[in-house]
């Protein structure tokens, strides 16, 4: 264990890369989620297909490939802010259609005559959402959108593979000088994910109890 606490540090400023592609991606990941749901059922179908294209095929791709396009075609074409910025993009647009699609599944939720009802007050189609169908649709939803920020969590390793110093990178440079501790270098890895999982997933199980007392 002396290799862990020797590199410390190292292994925090990981894990601060870490929590900051989690944090920053998954807001990213929220936002466009909410835009791509609503666009799924909107009633313009020129929007709907959009969408539907845009879910199937970034759920569909792996996410290697999403990054991979991100730190090296991008940059290709003239688009380079830096590895850890396009490692934000690329978790973002591939954890969106996850988001939206939970979202989506929350709105289908929502009974009919809620809709119905928005609109026979003369509310347009984006008041209804935003006022009447999103918020309870949200509420809904909550557990599985934590447990798919549990899943964005563990993703973040992927951006090690391409120049993101994060948890996994970091692990990787002290193997190669510490090879001889290398279970407990992993180990400790392991519970930093572990300290970022663990309350994700008590707290999604507290909301998940407390949604099924409000219906």
């Amino acid at each position: 264990m002396d290799a862990v606490i020797e590199n410390l540090p190292i292994f925090l400023e990981g894990f601060k890369n870490t929590l900051g592609l989690l944090v920053l991606s998954g807001i990213g990941a929220l936002v466009l989620g909410v835009i791509v749901a609503a666009l799924r059922i909107s009633p313009i179908a020129s929007f709907r297909a959009f969408a539907t294209v845009y879910t199937e095929l970034v759920r569909n791709t792996p996410l290697t490939l999403v990054l991979f396009f991100c730190a090296y075609i991008l940059p290709y074409l003239q688009f380079s802010p830096g590895y850890f910025l396009l490692a934000l993009i690329g978790l973002t647009v591939y954890t969106s259609p996850f988001v939206a699609e939970a979202l989506r599944s929350g709105i289908n939720g929502v009974p009919v005559g809620q809709a119905e009802a928005a609109r026979s007050v003369g509310l347009t189609f984006g008041q209804s959402l935003s006022y009447v169908i999103m918020p309870q649709a949200v509420r809904m939803v909550i557990p599985p959108l934590i447990n798919v920020f549990i899943a964005l969590t563990k993703n973040t390793s992927v951006a090690g593979g391409f120049f993101v110093v994060e948890l996994i990178a970091t692990s990787r440079t002290i193997i190669n000088v510490r090879g001889d501790q290398t279970i407990a270098i992993l180990l400790a890895v392991a519970v930093f994910y572990l300290i970022i999982t663990i309350p994700l997933g008590q707290l999604a199980a507290r909301l998940e109890q407390k949604v099924a007392v409000f219906r």
